[in-house]
């Protein structure tokens, strides 16, 4: 019998992922992270943990608890915070999947002897030839492949999406009608670690705040001084409202210049770009590695993706994209297949 391990948060989709796997015959155990410590999110993480741990009695399998709190602060809240202190936006659940989740989780469950980690994401696993692809799942409403990009053929083989071919209202039933404790718990919303703002975790956590968080001036695509700005990790690309100043038409921010301290305002037309610069660039498989290609691409998680060649580490998409912003990700798509992706570095009008 197969054995595995669910990484489980205490919510609707891990544990119907863990009771699906025990109801289909694998040999199930459930892991749960404690990954950060603040004075409110402490009751949340605990809460997590004892819910985890009811629907692992109420399915009669064994719960472990590993304790990754030192290791998420070195490797994702501190990215978080340099990307911001670096004026960029970062995406903190695509490194938080690759580093911990698909990274030091599936190393751990190897260690304690199990075949698989199964997870509740909605994304699909198939193997074709013996290539592992990654595919959407059912639910194209909570499609999160963007955020698994970063995974390869090593972690594909060994991981499981129980949930692949299911919608959410399926899994709230399913889990209803198992009357599993956590059946009604509502969906957890935003970055796990964030209390209230982005902008009021920052203020608490980057040391010396007042000597690097500093005003600047803000200004238009002419270099004309319109204003001034609080500070760059306030803003993002895009950005349309909290600019403090008045014009004769709508601004969006266009760019935010660390080396100088300013930011870049413009009009709509602006904001859009045909070219993004990448870095860090993975792909699932190597077919891709080395070749130019056509693909469809995300530049966020809500972005319709757009039609691009991809050469190197320039993605030239075919229409001006809006709101191309340095520190998310662009992800490949072939149809309902990923390719891969990479972090976007810069972004240019062509």
């Amino acid at each position: 019998m197969e054995k595995v391990l669910v990484a489980l948060s205490g919510g609707v989709d891990s544990s119907t992922t863990a009771y699906l796997l025990k109801q289909q015959g694998y040999e199930v155990a459930a892991l749960t992270l404690k990954l950060y410590n603040s004075c409110t999110k402490t009751s949340v993480s605990l809460q997590a943990i004892e819910d985890s741990k009811k629907v692992c009695d109420f399915l009669g399998i064994k719960h472990y608890v590993l304790d990754l709190r030192q290791e998420f602060k070195d490797e994702i809240i501190e990215n978080f915070i340099s990307s911001y202190l670096s004026a960029t936006t970062p995406n903190p659940c695509i490194l938080c999947n690759k580093k911990i989740k698909f990274g030091l989780l599936l190393d751990h469950m190897q260690k304690l002897g199990f075949d698989y980690l199964a997870t509740g994401h909605y994304a699909k696993i198939e193997n074709i030839d013996g290539e592992y692809k990654l595919k959407l799942g059912k639910d194209k409403s909570k499609d999160q492949t963007y955020f698994l990009y970063k995974l390869t053929q090593k972690e594909l083989a060994k991981i499981m999406f129980p949930l692949a071919d299911l919608t959410k209202e399926e899994i709230r039933k399913i889990s209803a009608d198992a009357g599993l404790p956590v059946a009604h718990k509502p969906d957890s919303q935003e970055i796990c670690f964030i209390e209230t703002t982005y902008h009021d975790f920052l203020q608490k956590n980057i040391k010396d705040f007042n000597k690097k968080v500093i005003p600047g001036r803000i200004v238009n695509t002419d270099g004309k001084v319109l204003g001034k700005h609080k500070g760059l990790i306030y803003y993002t690309i895009g950005q349309r409202s909290g600019l403090g100043i008045t014009t004769p038409e709508p601004v969006y921010v266009l760019r935010m210049d660390k080396a100088t301290n300013t930011l870049v305002i413009g009009t709509k037309k602006e904001v859009f770009s045909r070219v993004a610069k990448l870095k860090d660039i993975t792909f699932v498989s190597d077919n891709k590695k080395n070749n130019d290609f056509k693909a469809k691409v995300k530049i966020r998680r809500m972005h319709t993706p757009a039609v691009a060649t991809v050469s190197g580490d320039i993605v030239l998409f075919d229409e001006p994209q809006a709101s191309v912003t340095p520190g998310q990700s662009a992800v490949f798509y072939e149809g309902d297949y990923v390719i891969g992706g990479g972090i976007i570095k810069a972004m240019y009008n062509v």
